[in-house]
């Protein structure tokens, strides 16, 4: 039996995707109703200015006092898609005091501060839910906490920032160069006015934050992710790729590592088989590949970003908040029981390709190769090609720890037969 009275629901922002959820719960709201057990209604909107027309939106609920909207006492639900730190953080905290659950879709929030947004939730007894956090429409946070909490997941590989998924897969595709792809990616919309969140990791270094907090029950945090950008990725290093039989994507990485004692999770650019089901995801798309003891391989693929894809993912969490408001119950909060040690960028260990401008002349490989033996660097294979006095020098590593590539680099730095360092790639996904 449907309950009549409503279920109300307050939102925190009206741009790209807080405008598409209030369209999809006035067009929809008949089936939300079905579905929920009652119906659901949008009892105010915050945004920062007000006397902009907003199709589908009573003007009357429209307010710039967010504060006053959450603390009402009325409001079921608080959906949060303003993003940032403040004032979301307080409204979210206050929305909680004040009798509502929360649906956000704010990854950097989330990843600095989602101990304490939980701890707030449970104090309050209100749920915390953020399946938009992470990957737009794609459903994964769900599935890690709910439908793998039986299983042990190891390790978390994904592309999870649709722009540079974009921007990569334009120069691999058409041989263009980083600045070439970056503006079509810009003016097709995919790419910001300033795109540095996007290609020099943040946004995916938020993400995997949160991938790691709830794949290995242990709270990791934005400054426990190394992050490396892929601005200088270049053309050269495409054609490189190519000859391994790779390609170039910017990864997010949450492992655990091999005695289960500590996590680590990283965001950098990285060559990958293209017989890696990774390779093949071609522009904006978002995929995320989980490996884990009892179900295996698993790989979550769809559009990543965006109004309508965000705001698919916010309205299942604001469905499954409304269940649990109307039976009394709340989902699942924070798993932190297993307090792992996160682990350094020092301490992984993987596969490497470094790209070396040298002389050409006799005994250049056999310094070369001195050297990655000294730091204990096992060589798998050498490609040599050079004229007129220089040469490149391509070395592909077996695997090893970041400390110690990081030493070999800098003592080959220090060779004289060494005219410089062009690129160095990790190799993952094998």
């Amino acid at each position: 039996m449907m309950r009549t009275r409503p279920l109300k629901v307050a939102l925190l922002g009206c741009g790209v995707v807080g405008s598409e959820v209030a369209r999809i719960m006035t067009t929809h709201a008949d089936d939300l109703a079905a579905r929920i057990g009652a119906p659901v209604e949008l009892a105010g909107v915050a945004v920062r200015r007000t006397g902009k027309a907003r199709e589908g939106i009573d003007p009357a609920l429209v307010t710039t006092d967010a504060t006053a909207l959450v603390k009402r006492g009325d409001i079921d639900v608080v959906v949060e898609v303003i993003g940032g730190i403040e004032p979301a953080r307080t409204l979210i905290t206050t929305a909680f005091e004040h009798g509502a659950s929360v649906v956000s879709a704010n990854k950097a929030l989330l990843a600095q501060d989602g101990a304490a947004l939980h701890a707030a939730a449970e104090a309050n007894g209100k749920d915390l839910y953020y399946e938009a956090a992470v990957a737009g429409a794609i459903p994964l946070i769900r599935p890690l906490r709910e439908s793998l909490a039986g299983d042990k997941v190891n390790r978390v590989l994904g592309i999870v920032n649709g722009t540079t998924n974009f921007i990569l897969d334009k120069m691999d595709s058409t041989g263009a160069g980083y600045q070439e792809a970056l503006d079509e990616a810009t003016a097709l919309g995919y790419a910001e006015a300033d795109p540095t969140a996007d290609v020099e990791g943040f946004d995916a270094a938020a993400k995997a934050a949160i991938l790691a907090g709830i794949a290995f029950h242990t709270r990791v945090r934005l400054d426990d992710v190394y992050r490396e950008g892929m601005t200088e990725v270049t053309a050269a290093d495409f054609r490189s790729a190519r000859e391994m039989g790779c390609t170039i994507k910017l990864l997010a990485i949450c492992e655990r590592s091999k005695d289960g004692t500590s996590v680590t999770a990283r965001v950098h650019p990285a060559m990958i088989p293209l017989s890696h089901p990774l390779a093949s995801v071609r522009g904006a798309y978002n995929a995320v590949f989980v490996e884990s003891d009892a179900a295996g391989q698993l790989m979550f693929y769809g559009p990543g970003a965006g109004g309508s894809p965000t705001a698919s993912a916010v309205l299942g969490d604001l469905v499954a908040v409304c269940r649990n408001r109307l039976s009394g119950a709340t989902g699942p909060g924070e798993s932190a029981y297993a307090d792992l040690t996160v682990s350094p960028m020092g301490d992984v260990v993987t596969r490497y390709h470094i790209s070396l401008d040298v002389a050409d002349k006799p005994g250049v490989l056999a310094q070369v190769a001195t050297v990655f033996a000294e730091h204990g660097v096992s060589i798998d294979t050498v490609r040599q090609q050079g004229k007129d006095g220089e040469a490149s020098l391509v070395v592909v590593t077996h695997r090893a720890s970041d400390a110690s590539l990081s030493g070999t680099v800098e003592a080959l730095r220090k060779l004289d037969t060494v005219r410089g360092v062009a690129s160095i790639m990790r190799v993952e996904g094998e």
